[in-house]
């Protein structure tokens, strides 16, 4: 694609980043209240059937999942063109969603600038490892890396800590609107789920939130995660990275289901939302339409997304993503078996 045709991309793309206060006031609507009416009836549901209350949290942690998706646009000033609103609504709903707005907000924006680009990777993104790297690394290095792209450990222990440490602790050097929003969504967390230990009981209050926390907190990391992580992702070095390619080739279009579309968001049209950030997730889907060379991007639906899962390290040479198995086997036929003691 020339210079003139990603312009050209940019261009069209652009005219869909108009936030329409009626449609963000309407999904607002349409998200939070029913959150709210669902999770009183998952209480209510537990002198019926704890199995219809859990069954009522999977369904709460859709709507978590939208909820973020509001929140997400917030932080990138896309929901309301009034940037104090989307302050406020981003607070709120981070507050549901226990995320801090600023910290998330300034990790996210370094994403989007640096997705895909090996020289500045570390900050708003899933650690990748290329193939060299990970045979040049120390054992405990490659220990490490195996533990953290285990499934059990990214979608298990990855939801806590986000809600326990990351978004709860201001990064070193933070500046003081940051410090004072991670304090006051903190504070906010704590009187709230205080208020309803104290009316409904711990027990009754764990029993609902921790499954639906749990459960949006994975399938969030698997959103995040599968988006970026597919066979011929782009990834390059500074010297040669360019942002049109790394948002239209190193972001997937994610196929699903109309109601798994609705509850997350559209956030599947992930290659519209990193060519244009400002673009509100519900006008992603018009944009991918209206634009022919978006439909061209990379399409993944939920059965072939769980390939992903096997795709470990990022191959520079054959500019593919590789398993550990792979990367073994053709190590052990060049040059022998893998040295798994090396310090």
């Amino acid at each position: 694609m020339s210079r003139q045709q990603q312009a050209q991309l940019k261009k069209s793309v652009a005219a869909f980043a108009n936030p329409d206060t009626k449609a963000s006031i309407l999904q607002l609507i349409n998200t939070i209240p029913p959150f709210f009416l669902i999770w009183f009836l998952a209480y209510q549901s537990l002198s019926v059937s704890i199995w219809l209350t859990l069954a009522l949290t999977v369904l709460l942690s859709g709507f978590v999942i939208r909820i973020f998706i509001i929140f997400h646009d917030c932080t990138h000033g896309s929901f309301f063109k009034n940037g104090k609103a989307n302050r406020l609504v981003g607070t709120i709903t981070g507050v549901i969603t226990l995320f801090a707005f600023e910290k998330w907000k300034r990790s996210h924006a370094i994403h989007h600038a640096t997705s895909g680009n090996l020289d500045k990777r570390g900050t708003g993104d899933v650690w990748v490892m290329t193939v060299d790297e990970y045979m040049d690394a120390s054992f405990w290095g490659r220990l490490a890396y195996r533990l953290y792209r285990n499934p059990i450990v990214m979608f298990g222990l990855g939801p806590l800590y986000l809600y326990l440490l990351a978004n709860r602790f201001n990064r070193i050097g933070a500046k003081q609107k940051e410090c004072w929003n991670t304090y006051i969504i903190n504070a906010s967390v704590v009187v709230i789920y205080g208020l309803l230990i104290w009316v409904i009981g711990w027990q009754a209050f764990l029993i609902i939130q921790l499954p639906i926390s749990f459960m949006a907190g994975a399938m969030g990391i698997w959103l995040f995660y599968v988006q970026h992580q597919f066979e011929d992702s782009y990834f390059e070095n500074e010297d040669e990275w360019d942002f049109v390619k790394a948002a239209v080739d190193g972001s997937s279009y994610y196929k699903l289901p109309k109601i798994l579309q609705w509850l997350t968001g559209s956030i599947g049209f992930h290659h519209v939302h990193h060519l244009s950030p400002k673009v509100p997730n519900y006008h992603l889907e018009k944009a991918h339409e209206s634009t022919l060379p978006l439909k061209q991007a990379t399409t993944i639906t939920l059965m072939s997304s769980l390939k992903s899962l096997r795709f470990r390290l990022y191959d520079e040479a054959n500019k593919t993503f590789v398993s550990f198995k792979e990367v073994k086997k053709k190590h052990t036929v060049e040059h022998g078996p893998v040295n798994l003691s090396k310090k």
